[in-house]
């Protein structure tokens, strides 16, 4: 360890620190009470069959690696819920046909009914705690400092790549 002085933050780098912090803290529990309530789901969960639910392919396909890339998490982490969505119906784990070092992930119509039932309800909950806060400027502002707060983490982010419109998700402003 160095004896050199750390960077302190200042006051205006503080504030921001701690409301992004406070933001970090309190709104995965704000949008999983919902998830909870109706579907005994905890967020992540309900974002890993989001994430199978948008995959660009007809059945729903995703390799392990790929979901765990768009939801975020490690692998271990990923397999463990898989695991438990699995078990209640909601996801099917398989070998990947012509690699078996793969493993992939799809919903099962169990859990697209699922989804289909939650969505309004997660994303009212996602405009209530989030977006009825903000301006459209507020909103293209959060973006553009998410973006680079994301690639400071992980440049190679699936976020970080060219926009695709999601389902359910209008395109104007």
């Amino acid at each position: 360890m160095t004896n050199t002085e750390p960077r302190w933050l200042n006051v205006q780098e503080r504030a921001a620190w701690l409301s992004l912090l406070s933001v970090m803290t309190l709104l995965p529990g704000a949008l999983e009470g919902a998830l909870q309530r109706e579907a005994k789901l905890s967020l992540f969960e309900y974002n890993i069959l989001a994430m199978l639910s948008e995959a660009q392919t007809e059945a729903q396909v995703l390799p392990m690696s790929e979901l765990a890339a768009r939801t975020s998490a490690s692998l271990s982490r990923l397999s463990h819920v898989a695991k438990k969505l699995q078990a209640r119906g909601l996801v099917e784990r398989s070998v990947h046909a012509e690699d078996a070092r793969v493993t992939e992930a799809s919903i099962t119509e169990s859990g697209m009914e699922l989804i289909r039932a939650l969505a309004p309800l997660h994303v009212e909950s996602v405009r209530a705690s989030v977006f009825d806060q903000l301006s459209t400027k507020d909103a293209a502002d959060l973006a553009r400092i998410g973006r680079k707060l994301v690639q400071g983490l992980d440049e190679s982010h699936w976020t970080l790549r060219p926009a695709q419109t999601a389902p359910n998700c209008r395109a104007d402003p």
